[in-house]
């Protein structure tokens, strides 16, 4: 049975392996790399790519991450997956080091900012213009094949003073500031200021020229539309800031700029009101967000009063990547039981039983994460990870995309899934799929343990190669 999340206290058990967990989501991560790859690159299946883009216009924009089973380099989804991955290091950095997998960590957040360093370009009076997209969507989804064959013109588009992108801008300040801490936590202090300098840049520029991105960037909205507007960003990067500084200026901006909630959604890549929330919560402890916060997680953890529940337990919101919503609620909501309140213990366990549902505890036994569990996802809508240039072909894709989260049943019902590449609603994996599950993860992994897989174990995964392992015989 599902844990019912209105009976308090129910004690978690930790069922499952969450730092083989937490390592195979970060192998994720290394498989969406674009540009050209480092040595230590683990995935085999995986080679040089896009290493030209940005040449259009004359800039490096080399690097970052493909969104998702696509080639598209998306800055607003992509920063703000960055934010929450370094949102998991600032709250679980003693997990993070005792996994094993802080090093793996920093690398997935590094590859994410430092192309954000590059694709910003700053003028005497600051941020000039912030590139924030690589390749023609449309054109880009037309192709069907792996990401190092690619031949299709790939142009770039940018926010600047004359079109601006508030919400782009400062997702981009607020994954830098994020980052800026980590990594000064890290003793490199000289990257941290970089990252610190760069984010004050961009919060100036979104804060002074105000718009949408995706009215900056046409091309974008009919991918990852700015529904949610700019002010959200705004607070949250504002929110970022003060923690990367502990100027008041900025927390008087988070404040300012915060308009509440709305309890029926959650945190995504659109939306981080719930993200400043939390953080401002934890900043103020002004009962304002807190009152806020739990008034969105008790809807959440109330099956029988709020969002819809399957009878195994998963809170379904809605049909497209229902998974990494309720991954992301997790998140928070294990985070602000941590923090600053629960009750009985109502939100670290909804946040214990929604991870446990994506990793096989619903009545399938399934896990919803590649290459982890007995049975799971075997055909991801991910191009690269096919192999192939027919997506309806019958074979089973050449690679496991390991620790990849699929978008999972397409309404509230345990069995409305399919594994079937085609069906890019249940099986679309992206960046922002697995940036709160990540974070989660680690929490747990703090709280239960369970061994991440050694150099050797990982070598024997399909597709993986980890190099100077050495020719060592494994101990027994």
């Amino acid at each position: 049975d599902p844990i019912d999340p209105n009976e308090p206290g129910s004690p978690g058990t930790g069922d499952f392996n969450y730092g083989e967990a937490l390592q195979k989501s970060l192998l994720f991560y290394e498989a969406q790399r674009s540009g050209p790859l480092p040595e230590d690159n683990r995935i085999e299946w995986r080679g040089d790519s896009a290493i030209n883009d940005g040449a259009d216009a004359g800039v490096d924009l080399s690097g970052g991450y493909y969104d998702a089973g696509d080639h598209v380099k998306f800055g607003f989804p992509m920063a703000a997956s960055m934010t929450m991955l370094s949102w998991g290091v600032v709250e679980y950095r003693d997990a993070y080091q005792q996994s094993g997998q802080i090093d793996e960590a920093l690398d997935a957040i590094k590859w994410g900012t430092d192309y954000i360093l590059k694709a910003h370009v700053t003028d005497s009076q600051g941020t000039k213009e912030l590139w924030g997209q690589v390749g023609n969507g449309l054109v880009d989804h037309a192709y069907w094949g792996p990401a190092e064959e690619m031949t299709m013109d790939r142009p770039s588009f940018k926010i600047d003073r004359q079109n601006p992108g508030s919400d782009l801008a400062g997702e981009s300040a607020a994954a830098l500031a994020a980052a800026s801490i980590i990594f000064r936590d890290s003793g490199d202090s000289d990257y941290a200021d970089q990252l610190l300098d760069n984010a004050k840049q961009l919060f100036d520029f979104a804060d002074q020229y105000r718009g949408k991105y995706s009215d900056a960037i046409p091309n974008a909205s009919s991918f990852y539309n700015s529904w949610s507007g700019y002010m959200d960003e705004l607070s949250w990067s504002a929110a970022w800031l003060y923690k990367a500084t502990d100027n008041l200026a900025y927390l008087e901006k988070a404040e300012q700029y915060y308009q509440g909630l709305n309890p029926s959604w959650t945190q995504n890549w659109d939306n981080k009101s719930y993200g400043a929330a939390t953080l401002l919560a934890q900043t103020t402890g002004k009962s304002e967000y807190k009152q806020d916060i739990e008034q969105w997680l008790n809807y959440w953890s109330n099956p029988s009063g709020g969002i819809q529940y399957t009878s195994g337990g998963l809170a379904w919101l809605d049909q497209w990547g229902a998974l990494r919503y309720s991954a992301n609620t997790a998140f928070v909501a294990g985070i602000y039981s941590d923090t600053v309140n629960d009750y009985g213990g109502r939100y670290a366990n909804f946040a214990e039983a929604q991870i446990d549902y994506i990793l096989g505890d619903n009545p399938n036994n399934f896990s919803y994460m590649v290459g982890f569990g007995d049975d799971y996802a075997l055909n991801p809508h991910h191009r690269s990870a096919h192999g192939g240039y027919n997506i309806n072909d019958a074979y089973a894709n050449d690679h496991i995309l390991y620790g990849a989260l699929v978008g999972g049943p397409a309404s509230a019902n345990d069995n409305d899934y399919v594994d079937v590449r085609s069906d890019y609603i249940r099986n679309e994996v992206a960046l922002d799929y697995n940036a709160g599950l990540t974070g989660a993860l680690v929490r747990l992994y703090g709280q239960f343990g369970g061994d991440p897989l050694t150099p050797h174990q990982l070598q024997d995964l399909s597709g993986i190669s980890i190099a100077h392992l050495g020719h060592e015989s494994p101990t027994i």
